[in-house]
Parts: C-alpha cells; structure tokens; sequence
C-alpha cells in the first residue's frame, strides 16, 4: 500500500506522524530545511497504527530509502528527475515525430507533454538576455514546432486538405539590419514538379532585455502559378504567418531557439546546419 500525503511545517513539529517520520528517518537536525518544500513517499499499511490517517507527505529530495524496524515504516524520498538539455532536445524531438510542426493540430495530451519539455528546457536557458547578445539568434533557423495550426475550414480554403502540401519553415535573422525573413515552402499535388515558397519579410526592434517588436513589411509568392492558387485566400494564409506583434526569446543556444509571442503561440526552431551569418 502506497500513501501520499502532506508534510507538516516546522510549526507542527511535536505531530506523531512528523515525529515518527523524522526519527525514522534521522532526520530531526535537518527538520528546518526540509519543510515546507519537502515531499515523502511512505509505502506501508501499517502507517494506521501509528494514527496517521489521511494527510500526506512527498518528497523533493534525493532518493532515500528507510526501514525502521520498530516501527515497519520504509520511507521512500524522491526528487524529480533532472534533465540534461541534450536530454530534453532529444525527447522533445521523439515527441514531435509525426506531427508536421504541429500546424494541422496536436492532441491535447501530446501538446501538454511538449509544452512541459519547452518549460523545463527554457528553465536551463544560459542567455537571460538575449537580445544584449543578438549574435546568438543571427543566421538561418528551421521551424521544428508551433502552436500556430491551419484547421477546419481555413485548411479546407488553403487547399492544405487535399492537394497542397506544406514544406520547410525557415527563418533567417540578420541581427545588423534589424531584418528577419520567413520562407514557407510548398509543393503541389498533381501539378508535375511544381513547388514554390511564401515569403515574408519583417523588421525587428529591441524593446526589452528579452523582447523584440517585429513589424511585418511586405510578402511574396512564387512561382507565379502558385500565386494563382492562392490568391483568392491570400488573406487567410497572410493572417496565419504574419509575425507582426512582439516575441519573446525564452531559450537560446547555438542550436536551438524557443520564443512566445503576443498572441500566446510559441515556436521551437533548430538552426540550419552552417548557416551562421
């Protein structure tokens, strides 16, 4: 039998449970440290007969496993997991296999599992201030993942269901004009070899130590015969890419980059192989 249940502060020190815990454990000097954060997993049914009904205890500290023999309590204290970046790049990339960027949708319980690696890999982000080190996002990126998704009808209009095919995202920054440019390639179904790309192109100004405005300026489509298939909802397909607004850098290296923008999105990019400007 496996009970969880809550540590009391150093308030309640004199509790049974608390003080059955800590003699277990040997652990009454360090009392202090351990609460309030502290969590313990406690495998036992005989936990009753030391009248610790309900309440709970984990913990947040490394593995330790105890056997008390008068009491039969054994006490098993974790920490959760830590992570290398490697590590997380790794499993994140093992959890967008199959997705195509993310831009026609992700099941919630998969979006919620790549959201949490985003978090834990921008927790270990070493460039706090990225835009005072502009040098580190300079050169070309290509779009592993988004939150911006092409659906319903939108996908239906763009021809995106049937026979229009999306290909690489690429992004490339120069840091010294103050540009970014965002090519969206794709290829067409049925028409021989025909393939073209969207082009948009923006400009960037620092608004914080983290923060960039980004006003759109101007996009193209070619080849001309692409053009055509899009036109009629050339509206729809400019409202899903224009980057206009803000973004946030979160995490920054010289392989992977993650930014939040205005409108609740993030995107995860690696950088082309060599393309450093």
């Amino acid at each position: 039998m496996a009970v969880l249940c809550w540590m009391p502060p150093a308030s309640m020190k004199n509790d049974i449970g608390h003080n059955l815990l800590c003699a277990t454990m040997g652990y009454s000097v360090y009392r202090e440290t351990l609460f309030p954060t502290t969590y313990m997993k406690i495998s036992s049914n005989r936990l009753l007969d030391h009248g610790l009904k309900g309440g709970g205890i984990r913990c947040n500290v490394k593995q330790i496993k105890s056997l008390n023999a008068s009491s039969g309590v054994e006490l098993s204290m974790k920490t959760p997991e830590v992570r290398s970046t490697d590590q997380l790049k790794t499993a994140l990339k093992n959890s967008l296999q199959g997705l195509n960027r993310g831009v026609f949708g992700v099941p919630v319980a998969k979006k919620a599992e790549i959201e949490k690696l985003l978090m834990l890999l921008e927790e270990q982000n070493s460039v706090p201030n990225p835009t005072e080190n502009l040098q580190m996002v300079e050169g070309q990126w290509k779009l592993l993942y988004s939150t911006i998704t092409i659906l319903g009808s939108k996908r239906t209009k763009l021809g995106l269901r049937d026979f229009i095919n999306l290909g690489e995202f690429v992004q490339t920054i120069n840091t010294k004009e103050g540009k970014a440019e965002n090519k969206i390639g794709f290829s067409v179904t049925g028409l021989g070899m025909l393939s073209g790309e969207l082009t948009i192109e923006a400009s960037f100004k620092i608004a914080s130590p983290k923060r960039v405005d980004i006003q759109f300026e101007k996009s193209a489509i070619v080849p001309e015969t692409l053009l055509n298939l899009f036109r009629k909802n050339y509206d729809i397909l400019l409202s899903i890419f224009n980057p206009q607004g803000w973004l946030e850098i979160t995490y920054v290296d010289s392989i992977t980059r993650i930014g939040r923008d205005d409108k609740g999105n993030v995107f995860l990019l690696e950088r082309v192989a060599g393309k450093n400007m």
